[in-house]
C-alpha cells in the first residue's frame, strides 16, 4: 500500500472509531477500591467504598476487635484504614467501640470521616439516652448514621415508633445526618421495604445466602425494589458471618457487582486483613 492509500485507509478508520461507542478492556477500565468515593443516595453522605467494621463476634459491649486490639489498636487499625482512604467507620453499643472510635478521633479530623452506629432503643426516652451517652462515648457532638440494630420483627415499626419519632427529630436538628435499620429476618426486611422512614438498610448479602434473611434471589429483589424507592443499600455479612472466608474472592466480585448497593462494611481485624482487601478488591473489579 502506497502512502497516500494508507493516510486515507487510516483516516476512515479513525472515522469509523469515532463514532463507535467507547468500550475498553477489563484491564483498562477503572478499578474499584476500598477508598472510592461513594454518596449515599439523597442523604448526601459522602463514605468510602468499604467500611471497616468493628463488630465481629460482638455482643455484650465488645467484639473481636475491642478483645484482641484494646483501646490504641483498635485506634491505630482506623487510622491506618483512613490513611488508605477507608472514612467510613462502622461501630454500635452492642460492639462496646465507640470509645476506640473516640480514640481514633484524637487524631482525624471529625468533618473527615463517617461514622455510623446503632442502638436497641425502643421506646422516646431510652432514645433520647442513648443518643446523649452515644455522642459522649464518642467524643462527638453529631454522629452521622444512626441505625436500629438487628431488625427481627415484622412489626419493628409500629414497636420501635418511640425511637423513630426520636431519631427524625435527631436529623431536623443536625444530630444525626440520616437513620435507618439493620435486618435480620426476611419479615423484617420487607417491613423495611415498606417504611417511608429507612432511609439506609444495612442488609446481609453475599452469593451463597450463608447467615442472610432468605435465598439470594428473594433478599436481591428486595434490595433492588428499596433501591429503587430511593433508600440507601449498605451490605453486610459480605463473608457470611465469617463462614465464607475460603470464598472471599467470589464474595468480593458478588459484592463489587450489585450496583443496587451503594457500600459495604467487613469487620477487620488487623493490618494484614486490611492491607490484603486493599489489594485484593482492585485486582477483583
Amino acid at each position: 500500500m502506497n502512502r497516500r492509500n494508507f493516510v486515507k485507509g487510516a483516516s476512515a478508520v479513525a472515522g469509523f472509531i469515532a463514532l463507535q461507542p467507547l468500550v475498553l478492556p477489563n484491564s483498562l477500565r477503572a478499578k474499584k477500591s476500598i477508598a472510592d468515593r461513594v454518596i449515599l443516595g439523597k442523604t448526601g453522605i459522602e463514605v468510602s467504598r468499604m467500611a471497616i467494621g468493628t463488630g465481629t463476634n460482638g455482643v455484650n459491649r465488645n467484639s473481636n476487635q475491642t478483645r484482641g486490639l484494646g483501646l490504641s489498636g483498635l485506634a491505630n487499625l482506623l487510622h491506618a484504614g483512613f490513611d488508605m482512604g477507608v472514612t467510613f467507620w462502622d461501630s454500635a453499643d452492642q460492639y462496646g467501640s465507640h470509645p476506640h472510635l473516640k480514640e481514633a478521633l484524637k487524631r482525624v479530623p471529625r468533618e473527615r470521616v463517617v461514622i455510623l452506629s446503632k442502638t436497641h432503643a425502643t421506646t422516646e426516652d431510652e432514645m433520647k439516652a442513648d443518643l446523649d451517652r452515644f455522642r459522649k462515648e464518642l467524643g462527638t457532638d453529631y454522629i452521622d448514621i444512626l441505625l436500629l440494630h438487628c431488625m427481627t420483627s415484622d412489626d419493628w415499626p409500629v414497636e420501635k415508633k418511640g425511637a423513630m419519632d426520636v431519631l427524625s427529630a435527631a436529623r431536623e436538628k443536625g444530630i444525626i445526618k440520616a437513620h435507618g435499620v439493620s435486618c435480620h429476618t426476611l419479615g423484617a426486611l420487607k417491613a423495611s421495604a415498606a417504611s417511608d422512614w429507612v432511609q439506609i438498610d444495612l442488609a446481609r448479602i453475599n452469593p451463597y445466602g450463608a447467615s442472610m434473611d432468605d435465598k439470594v434471589p428473594v433478599v436481591r429483589n428486595i434490595l433492588i425494589q428499596m433501591k429503587q424507592q430511593g433508600k440507601v443499600i449498605m451490605g453486610m455479612k459480605i463473608f457470611g458471618a465469617g463462614r465464607l472466608v475460603s470464598r472471599m474472592d467470589d464474595c468480593l466480585r458478588f459484592a463489587l457487582a450489585q450496583d443496587y448497593m451503594s457500600c459495604f462494611t467487613i469487620g477487620v481485624e488487623n493490618y494484614n486483613q486490611l492491607k490484603d482487601l486493599s489489594e485484593r478488591i482492585p485486582a477483583l473489579s
